[in-house]
């Protein structure tokens, strides 16, 4: 329960007010129910040919007492039939109950009202905190995640607890009224025999709660089973192109069956003790109201609880009326458990510590003014084995720099180091002479634009994709972006021009055409400082030629880090740094690396042949 009430404690505040008015609501609901059940005593009292007794000739002072209330109706009810009949008594008495029901359902119903709101909201608000945060996490975080499970957080657990402690919101602010005033109504008409329902309830109470217990800690494994498959569907969905070229469809089905047997299995017993609770509750309610019943059915055959059959009538029904929430509660308790479960699997993700943030008084920068410096680097993920080692390079403003060597020698990681994806172990990157982790983040990385060799794109129009991260970007703007980048033609061809959607991850566009609309981003963007990192690697040659001449257009006048696999397109570069396993081992001009004969030339020539 107080894992519970923490969660509310953190969602509720900005529904103060829905959750006020659903208490209140509550509050008379549950009120008018009890006057509803009490107004019917005068008709049994009729039925049981009481009328005599209940004669009432004296009206008392009108209070906000039950003695009061209920004296001053039996006059009214006492008067009507003097004047009238019984049967005119019996028509006001039900019109009496009609509208304290439709009373207690109105309120019923607005309490459910806000409840909604509150409910939705909280869902809402959850959502995007988790989203936030996982945009807001730096990349290393998700080197050590699996996609699946992330969006298993994301999407499957925030629905767990929306099911279950978002739908239990009743359990505080509605059974525990209803239960309070019932009670009440049952001191009221008997004290007696409600003391010994305070006794017979905790003991029900107990008996239902030990059904519950690991429910909490099964689900939680469910959960983490679920994010598992979703994995493996992740996964499959991205490589189905290599699953069918290497005739794995049967060991991915394998693969995927375990999983979701493993699933079943988990759930099969979580399950079990789930539903073990509506058959506990209901019985050990019946025993309960028998139990009443028999005890209360001697007090009137004794004379020894002031009770009468219809008073007793009402009783029951008064007690009945609390079952139906006392098993809303103990329901509640079950599914609060798994709600609570998906909860912790969420605080994992919103709790996770950003590794990669501001200083406290970072600076400011607009403007890129000389250089980037690289001051012995060394870097390795995760503390395993280090993928750049003492590296130092200086990168003058307006200068080309193209990195070179073979798959895995640190060229990506290099880069990826400048606009701080990772930050580095030793050493330090400056730019205009300051440690890019004295600069605000933000600022920083507004100084660069990437095209990489996958173009990362989204599913939405051609204009909102060459405008992402510009604010108040004009069509003019993304048409002149487009124009640089060579890629206005086949946009003005396509069937809706700018406003033609691309699919996912631009699956409708060509490789070129995605690695355009890529570069048009970057162009409309127009930072001081470029990484362009295989851009052309992927392509055919007359897309490469045209992508080619879009990035010669791009690079002008900008300093930009260039990796290439393709020695012919960094020919200029100002500068060729060629890297083996972490370091650089050759740097200079193209010619002049050429006539070392060394790591540039053996790759150059390999390229040639």
């Amino acid at each position: 329960m107080k894992d519970f009430i923490k969660v509310l404690k953190r969602f509720l505040p900005p529904y103060k007010g829905d959750t006020i008015m659903m208490f209140v609501y509550n509050l008379l609901g549950a009120i008018f129910g009890v006057f509803s059940l009490g107004a019917v005593i005068p008709v049994l009292d009729t039925f049981f040919n009481k009328s005599v007794d209940v004669a009432v000739y004296e009206k008392l002072p009108w209070e906000l007492n039950t003695k009061a209330i209920m004296h001053n109706f039996n006059y009214y009810i006492t008067f009507i039939k003097d004047e009238y009949s019984a049967e005119y008594a019996l028509f006001f008495i039900a019109a009496i109950v009609l509208i304290l029901v439709f009373l207690k359902v109105l309120f019923a119903f607005l309490a459910s009202y806000h409840s909604v709101n509150i409910r939705n909201g909280v869902v809402r608000d959850m959502r995007q905190i988790i989203y936030n945060k996982m945009i807001s996490l730096p990349l290393p975080f998700f080197s050590a995640e699996k996609k699946g499970d992330i969006i298993a957080r994301s999407t499957g657990d925030v629905q767990e607890v929306e099911n279950s402690v978002m739908s239990s919101i009743d359990m505080i602010f509605k059974n525990p009224i209803l239960i309070l005033v019932y009670l009440i109504g049952l001191l009221v008409i008997s004290p007696q025999l409600t003391l010994f329902v305070f006794i017979m309830l905790p003991i029900a109470g107990y008996i239902i709660g030990l059904t519950g217990k690991k429910l909490k800690k099964s689900s939680r494994e469910g959960q983490n089973k679920m994010g598992d498959i979703l994995s493996t569907i992740e996964e499959s969905l991205s490589g189905l192109r290599i699953i069918k070229a290497f005739n794995a469809e049967e060991k991915m089905n394998i693969r995927f069956a375990s999983e979701s047997n493993s699933y079943r299995r988990i759930m099969n017993s979580m399950m079990r003790r789930y539903v073990l609770a509506h058959p506990v509750s209901e019985f050990m309610g019946t025993l309960v109201m028998l139990i009443i019943m028999c005890y209360g059915g001697m007090l009137i055959l004794n004379g020894t609880g002031n009770l009468d059959g219809s008073t007793f009538v009402v009783y029951l029904g008064m007690f009945f009326s609390i079952i139906a929430p006392a098993k809303a509660f103990s329901k509640a308790a079950y599914t609060i458990q798994k709600g609570l479960a998906a909860m912790d699997r969420i605080d994992q993700l919103l709790d996770a510590k950003s590794t990669i943030t501001d200083k406290e008084n970072a600076k400011e920068v607009k403007e890129f003014e000389n250089s980037i410096a690289y001051h012995n680097i060394t870097f390795s993920y995760n503390g395993e084995k280090k993928v750049l080692r003492n590296v130092d390079l200086e990168i003058p403003k307006g200068k080309t720099v193209a990195l070179v060597g073979q798959s895995g020698s640190g060229k990506t990681t290099f880069v990826d180091l400048l606009p701080r994806f990772y930050d580095v172990n030793e050493g330090s990157i400056q730019v205009d002479g300051l440690d890019i982790r004295d600069y605000k983040m933000k600022d920083l990385r507004n100084l660069m634009g990437n095209v990489n060799q996958e173009s990362i794109l989204f599913n939405d129009t051609i204009f909102n994709n060459i405008a992402f991260g510009v604010e108040d970007a004009t069509m003019e703007d993304v048409v002149a972006a487009a124009k640089i980048a060579n890629a206005h033609d086949f946009i003005s061809a396509s069937e809706n021009g700018y406003q033609t959607n691309i699919g996912d991850r631009g699956s409708k566009l060509s490789g070129g055409q995605r690695q355009r609309l890529s570069i048009a981003r970057a162009v409309l963007k127009n930072p001081p400082i470029m990484i362009l990192d295989e851009a052309t690697s992927a392509l055919d040659t007359e897309s490469e030629r045209l992508v080619q001449d879009a990035l010669d257009k791009l690079m002008e006048n900008r300093t930009s880090l260039v990796i290439a696999h393709r020695l012919s397109t960094v020919k200029n570069a100002d500068l060729i740094c060629v890297f083996h396993e972490g370091e650089i081992v050759e740097r200079g001009k193209h010619d002049e690396l050429i006539e070392k004969d060394g790591a540039y030339k053996k790759l150059y020539d390999m390229q040639l042949l």
